[in-house]
């Protein structure tokens, strides 16, 4: 008797998606021959022109080993152990990342404020900011905001919307942290530059995320404010990322952001996942995540034929579009919602 499932169709995440053939021929590229260890090797060098290149100004870009870490130690730079960040309360460093950034902040303060479909408001910072008791020794001190793009709903925030953060943050003289775990596809989204989504808009660091989206293991930090270079190098050295042997990390990313592999890596096919007839969509797709509400019993089929996907109550569960996923699988996937809610 055969109990497998009848399909392996797995939309959970874009984290257990394959390695770009790219970058698995840039890793074997740089397999040759001997290197200088620490970030002296040549592709480590050639790290900062590509990404200045990239984004059309003088950037410093230090690879790290998971998003994580890139968000905790962009933020604990930004932020001083009385300090607060202010952050959607959905967003993963509020969430998903176990306290890393209060850990390598020495305690910084989160200060999570509610927003529609993942966004965090310019108005409910500033708000904040009005609040926050500046020179009171039994308040924690503004040093920052942070925003996620796209965000955990995978909504976009819009230019307009960047930009206003960026004001905020520089009338208030505090940095401006973007997550940007699935930065390509947000790019691919609003059809803009890196530079228009990042520092023209005023973004100060920016959490560079790479291994959603193709990369074997390698996300990065980019720095456009030149005053936080010195300390995170610090930072890093003491978090154990600076690896010992760099130039793998480094060679991923530049064959990453070569010819803009990244956009075209960055999965489209979010929009097709929402068009399931009977079903309702709980949020604006604009990114490569949906959140579908079904009937419990159509859910438990999918379950029940093998379909991979995250729960999150009432109904409604998460869809992730990865970058190697095919139009086979989500036709599949469709039939199969078609078939169990008749």
């Amino acid at each position: 008797m055969n109990d497998s499932p009848a399909v392996s169709l797995s939309f959970r995440s874009d984290n257990v998606a394959t390695v770009a053939p790219e970058i698995m021929r840039a890793l074997e590229a740089a397999n040759h021959g001997l290197a200088a260890a620490y970030g002296d090797d040549e592709y480590s060098a050639l790290l900062n022109r590509k990404f200045s290149e990239l984004f059309e100004t003088e950037v410093t870009a230090f690879p790290v080993s998971t998003g994580t870490a890139a968000n905790a130690l962009s933020l604990a730079t930004c932020a001083r152990p009385y300090g607060a960040i202010y952050c959607h309360e959905d967003a993963h460093i509020n969430t998903a990342e176990a306290g890393a950034t209060e850990a390598f902040s020495g305690g910084a303060k989160l200060i999570a404020l509610s927003g529609t479909n993942g966004k965090l408001e310019p108005q409910s910072v500033a708000a904040a900011l009005q609040r926050a008791d500046r020179g009171i020794t039994n308040r924690s001190q503004p040093d920052a905001v942070s925003i996620t793009q796209a965000t955990e709903y995978g909504t976009v925030y819009t230019l307009k919307e960047i930009a206003a953060f960026g004001a905020i943050a520089r009338d208030a003289g505090i940095f401006f942290h973007m997550d940007g775990a699935r930065f390509a596809n947000a790019l691919v989204a609003l059809e803009c530059s890196p530079s228009e989504m990042t520092w023209r808009s005023g973004v100060d660091i920016l959490s560079f995320g790479a291994t959603k989206n193709g990369v074997m293991g390698a996300d990065a930090i980019v720095v456009f404010d030149r005053e936080l270079v010195e300390p995170l190098s610090y930072r890093l050295r003491r978090a154990g990322q600076t690896w010992s042997k760099m130039r793998f990390a480094a060679a991923q990313l530049l064959a990453y952001i070569e010819n803009n592999l990244f956009l075209r890596l960055a999965s489209r096919l979010g929009r097709e996942l929402a068009a399931i007839p009977g079903v309702r969509v709980t949020a604006p797709v604009e990114a490569n995540l949906v959140f579908p509400a079904m009937p419990e019993p159509t859910i438990e089929a999918l379950a029940a034929a093998g379909v991979r996907f995250a729960r999150r109550g009432d109904g409604v569960i998460r869809l992730v579009a990865r970058f190697d996923a095919t139009e086979v699988e989500v036709d599949q996937f469709v039939a199969l919602v078609r078939k169990s809610i008749k």
